[in-house]
């Protein structure tokens, strides 16, 4: 049986299993928190360039959460030592900042954490690099939309799975595979928390969504099938046939009557191109 537990303003918070209802405190804290996400995210379009290294933004990702006053989530996380994930082309998910360099025609995930006075901002969004194929482009642009299909989903008294399921319908009528390996989660002053959410379902499945919760969407669609591996490095998923894959991420609020998106681009840079 789902379990809820109300968060007052000065509440110890534990990795408990049961799922977190918020108070006006909470929003304000993940307004705060997920706007600094979205900021570093519309600051950083520009140096997405052939001959940038991951590193090199990944440095930069640092300095902006630290100026905006907050720490890296991910840095120290289970021992990842960097400041965002930088996902390349196959890479599903996690992939992490070295000196290699951006190409033509990549494709790239870049997740980011702020952890802003006790609340994660969470987030991530797609970036093209150069001339990118029109296959390509086409795979991030249905990835954004099963993002934002998953997110008109989230109200009081839908399901869990009433996303997932939206969100794998849309993609499959693309004819693109859905990783289940990898989910949304519960967010707030703890980076991952109940619920899961899958992105593959059933309506009408799952814990009801209430009022006061707070949980990432991020699917991650491949232009192939769905199955991913993971490198030798232990943090890094790959298609298992070396398709491409994309993702985007929003940290999202349940409300009386809707959700409120914590991680909207304040610069309206919500999906490639980035004029």
């Amino acid at each position: 049986m789902t379990e809820y537990q109300l968060i007052e303003a000065d509440d110890t918070v534990l990795r408990d299993g049961t799922i977190k209802l918020h108070g006006p405190e909470g929003f304000e804290g993940m307004r705060r928190a997920g706007r600094l996400a979205a900021q570093i995210l519309d600051e950083i379009a520009p140096m997405v360039q052939p001959g940038v290294s991951t590193a090199a933004i990944d440095d930069k990702v640092r300095e902006m959460i630290l100026a905006g006053g907050a720490v890296p989530a991910t840095m120290g996380y289970r021992g990842y030592a960097h400041s965002s994930c930088i996902s390349i082309n196959h890479v599903v998910c996690h992939g992490i900042p070295s000196e290699k360099t951006l190409k033509d025609g990549d494709i790239v995930n870049i997740d980011v954490t702020p952890l802003l006075d006790g609340w994660h901002g969470d987030s991530s969004r797609m970036y093209l690099v150069g001339d990118v194929p029109l296959k390509a482009r086409r795979l991030v642009d249905v990835t954004y939309e099963c993002l934002m299909i998953g997110i008109d989903k989230a109200k009081p008294g839908a399901r869990l799975g009433d996303i997932g399921a939206a969100i794998q319908a849309y993609a499959e009528q693309n004819r693109y595979g859905v990783v289940r390996e990898f989910c949304g989660h519960g967010v707030g002053r703890l980076f991952h928390d109940a619920p899961e959410v899958v992105h593959a379902g059933r309506e009408g499945t799952g814990p009801e969504l209430k009022p006061g919760m707070f949980f990432t969407i991020e699917p991650m669609i491949n232009l192939g099938k769905p199955p991913v591996k993971m490198l030798a490095d232990g943090w890094t998923a790959v298609t298992r046939d070396k398709s491409l894959s994309a993702q985007f991420e929003h940290s999202i609020g349940i409300t009386e009557d809707g959700c409120e998106i914590f991680t909207l681009s304040p610069k309206g840079l919500h999906k490639p191109p980035y004029a």
